[in-house]
Parts: C-alpha cells; structure tokens; sequence
C-alpha cells in the first residue's frame, strides 16, 4: 500500500476548492443565456429557436445525465478525486469544441462532451464534501456547491455581456463577429484547469479509504481533517469507531451493490434523494437561468441583458444565508417553505401576465421582440410585478432549495452506495433538466403565461411531498442515517434524540471507552466489544482489538 501524500487539511479550503466542479455547472447554467440574444449566435447559427434551440440547450444536460450515470464507477473504484479530475478533463475538451464550433452539430457535441463532465463533478463533488465534513458543519460545506453554481452563473453571464457589449457594435449589431460567442465559451476552460490542478493536494475522503479496507490511512485523514493532527482526539476515535462498526454492519448485512437500493428499507430513501433532485428542476428554476432573456423581452424593462444580471447577483447574494444557517435551521425547513413560497411566486406571476399581457402577434412583432409571443406592455406595474416575482423566486430558491437539495441526497445513504445512490438521484436532476432545457422554449413560445401555472402546480407538489417525506438530517453523522429514517416516526415530527457520536465521543474523552488505533502499513486493527454501548448513556465498554493482515 502506498501512503497518501497531501498539503491540504483545512475543511473548509479543500471543500471550497472542490466547489469549484459546481462552478463548472454554473457555466452550464448560464452559458446561453447571454448569448441567445446576440446578432452574432443568431446570425452564424441560423436564428434558431422552439425546438432548434432546445435541442442546442438541452445537450449539455443530457451529457450531464450519462456522465452522472458513470460517476459510481469511477468515484468507488478510483477514488473521488480521480472522479474530480476526469470531469475537469472532459470540461475542458467540450469547452473548446464548442468555441471552435462550425455548426450546430458541433456546437452540440461539445456541450454534450462537458455535459458528461459536469454530470460528474455535480455527483462526485457533494459526496466528497459530505464524506469528509464533520456533522455540525456539513450542510455549509456542501452548500459550498451552490454558492459556486451561483458564481459560476455570474462569471459567464458577465463574460458573455461584456463580450457582447464590446465585439462590433453590441448584441444588436447584425454584422456582429462569431468572436462574441467563442470568447464565453472559451473562457470556460479556466475553472476546470485551476480545479484540475489543485485537486492533487486533497486527501482522499476517508469514508472511500474505509471502502478499500485502508483503514491506517484513514485514520490519518480523519486526525488531520477533524483533529488537527492529533490521533488521540476523542472525536476523532469516536468518527474511526463508528465508521469501522457501521461499514463492517454493511457488508454483514450485504449492502454493498446496487440492487440493494431497491430493497424496501432504502428504496424509500433513493426515491426521496432522486425527488429532491428532481423537484430542484422541476420547481422552475433554470427557466429563470436559461431563458431569464425570453422573460425580461417579454416584460418590456430596460434593456434585457441588464436586467437578467441583476437576476444572478441576486442569486449569488442569497446563496449566503443558506450557507451560514443551513446547519442552524435545517434541511426540512428549506425544502417545506421553499416549495410553498416559489409556488406562490410563480402562480402571482402567471396571473400578472395574464389579466396584463397580450400576444406579439405576426403584425406587431419588430427586431426586438421577434424571439417572444408574449408581451407586458403598457402597464409598468405589471412589468415590475413580473420582473419582482422573477427576482423574489431566484432569492427563495437561492436560500432554501438550491443549497440543500445538494447536501441532502449526499447524507441520507449508507457509505457503502452512498456514490451509486447518489449517481441515480444526481441522474434525475440532469434528466429533468435536458426534458425542461428541450421544452420551455416551446412552452413559452406557445403558451405563454400558462408555463407558470405549470410550474406552481409543480411546486404545489412538491410541497405536500417533501412536507410528508423529507426527514431532518441537520446535527447526525452520515453513520447514523438508518436511525433518522428507520426509526418509524413519521418525517413531520420532530425528535429531538443526541447524535450518538455525542455520547462515545464524551465517553472516550472520560476515559470509559478506549479506542486502540490502527497500525501503520499493511495490517490494521479492528474493534471486539466485550460489553455493549447503548448510544447514550454511557455504559463503560472496554473495546480490545484484533490484529487482521489486510
């Protein structure tokens, strides 16, 4: 066995670095929104639209989906961080087919090729922040993830904007170049390259350590990460102890593949980590990201480019809350009132548009609104009520679903599938996605204002159903998932029961339990109980060890 060499042991720094694969997602995310509207992409591409531009749109998410898919395999078999670095190769190769683009065909194929990448980084990333955060920290660290979706979105809005802006004579030049386009797209390889090159220095998620029976290094991780460096560290014994019992209970038990997904104890949490993922799509929020241009057309304020900006700083802005207090208020709180306030915001809007639109018929379309059918115009204050609902869903959806609906799927599944489980739920978000990318262009071509009565209908669901399933996780390690979804309460009633890594953790601080560690190199040691510990009460166990070659 070879030792792990690493330089970085700061949560905080190696977690934030990782995020960096989120920022590739928020590449994604607005990496057409500032260009569909530019002379440049629609000259050189043929003006597409409806489902020309949702097929372009929709490649990325659908290469998201089979890279999602693939993740599992490369993350428990070479490690995170080989999952890490591959995605960021695949970024960079699909970034630059795309900004060297020649036709549509290409242009998709290249976002399809940085689609698998990101589909891997959006799966491997959450999962390594989870794996190696300590419990009272986790939902901070995996929000982490969408702060750099946030910044990522931001970057290549601004990118594009002044790349717009600046080429030719700006986004309504006709004669603008196609240099206005591959620039966005080029600059995206920067992010991937900075990630590829820093992953090196992580450490490896000790959860996947354990996996691979490298039970020594593990141990190493866990001091250096949770105990600054101190291998004698209760809370450190404690984290050893529970991962060593829990893992060995696992494979005891057989649930190491994944078939076992579907048994009945854990296909209630794979439907609940696939829903979450899912509704994060379904709510409407990449409607907001992807066509917020189409949106603000329609609303007659300003120029469209500006206002959408003002969209992503928000989304950046009210990313912060949630990573500050997302460990304080909790997960289910997010996922309940965040469902219920988007609904609400969503139906407001469709009404607005509604009582004061009209449609941009054939004879009254001109050059600046030719690309939207419908229109709110002659009525400020139904523009605003429009453009303010737009801003209030982004600020609702920054500050409860986004975040969480990362940290959640990473927690809820036992650590021996806890990537394959997470590949499936990460694999109906990129589903959802590529259908929504595919189908909102048409959808607000043709039915305008009803689009979002769709979506709040959506919302309304997801709503009753995260209200009736989604138990809170805040404050228990991933070890102790079975007890927070097995123990038979129903999700909407709170129990307030102590983490039990509270209890061994005092326990061996007090001296009532020792913990022998493991050798160094190939032999390890593993814990025989000779009286039982409840958990909570701190019954005095005396844990001897038993030497196992490896």
């Amino acid at each position: 066995m070879f030792p792990i060499k690493y330089r970085v042991n700061n949560v905080y720094v190696i977690c934030g670095f990782a995020a960096i694969g989120g920022g590739l997602f928020g590449f994604d995310i607005s990496s057409m929104s500032g260009i569909i509207g530019t002379q440049a992409y629609k000259s050189y591409f043929d003006n597409p639209k409806s489902y020309t531009q949702g097929a372009i749109t929709a490649s990325m998410p659908a290469g998201s989906l089979v890279g999602s898919l693939c993740s599992s395999f490369l993350a428990d078999r070479y490690s995170r961080k080989v999952a890490m670095q591959t995605s960021c190769l695949l970024w960079i190769f699909g970034s630059a087919l795309q900004s060297g683009a020649l036709n549509i065909a290409m242009l998709c194929a290249g976002r399809a090729i940085a689609g698998l990448g990101v589909g891997i980084s959006s799966t491997v990333v959450p999962v390594y922040q989870a794996e190696i955060a300590p419990r009272d920290i986790r939902g901070r660290v995996v929000s982490l993830q969408q702060c750099a979706i946030t910044w990522g979105i931001l970057i290549q809005y601004f990118v594009q904007y002044a790349a717009a802006q600046s080429i030719g004579n700006g986004p309504e030049d006709p004669d603008q170049p196609p240099i206005a386009f591959r620039i966005p797209w080029a600059v995206q390889i920067t992010p991937a390259l900075i990630m590829l090159a820093g992953v090196s220095s992580f450490p490896h998620s000790p959860r996947w350590l354990a996996t691979q029976n490298r039970w020594a290094d593990m141990f190493e991780v866990l001091a250096d990460l949770h105990g600054g460096g101190d291998k004698r560290h209760p809370l450190v014994l404690a984290e050893y102890r529970d991962i060593e019992e829990t893992l060995r209970m696992e494979r005891r038990e057989g649930i190491t593949s994944m078939r076992n997904l579907f048994q009945r104890r854990l296909l209630k949490r794979l439907m609940l980590g696939m829903s979450v993922q899912a509704w994060s799509q379904l709510c409407g929020m990449n409607i907001m990201m992807y066509y917020i241009v189409y949106i603000m057309q329609g609303s007659q304020m300003a120029s469209p480019l500006l206002t959408a900006s003002i969209q992503y700083i928000i989304n950046v802005v009210f990313t912060v809350p949630a990573i500050m207090y997302l460990d304080r208020w909790g997960r289910r709180p997010s996922l309940v009132v965040g469902s219920f306030c988007m609904m609400a915001l969503f139906f407001i809007s469709g009404a607005v548009q509604q009582y004061f639109g009209r449609p941009n018929t054939e004879d009254t379309r001109t050059p600046g609104n030719r690309d939207i059918s419908w229109l709110v115009e002659g009525n400020r204050g139904a523009a605003v009520a429009v453009v303010a609902c737009s801003y209030m869903f982004v600020a609702t959806f920054a500050t409860t679903w986004g975040p969480t609906s990362w940290t959640y799927p990473a927690e809820i599944f036992p650590g021996s599938i806890r990537t394959r489980a997470v590949s499936l739920s990460t694999a109906t978000n990129w589903c959802a996605n590529m259908v929504l990318a595919f189908t909102v262009p048409p959808l607000l071509w043709k039915i305008n204002y009803q689009t979002y009565y769709i979506f709040g209908a959506l919302n309304c669901i997801a709503f009753v159903h995260m209200f009736f399933a989604a138990h809170e996780t805040r404050g228990f390690t991933l070890e102790e998932m079975d007890d927070v979804f097995d123990a038979g309460e129903p999700a909407w009633r709170k129990v307030s029961r102590p983490s039990r890594i509270t209890a061994l953790e005092r326990n061996i601080a007090n001296g009532t339990i020792t913990v022998e560690t493991p050798f160094s190199g190939s032999r390890r040691e593993s814990f025989e109980c000779t009286t039982k510990v409840d958990g909570f009460g701190g019954v005095a166990t005396h844990i001897t060890t038993i030497d196992q070659t490896l």
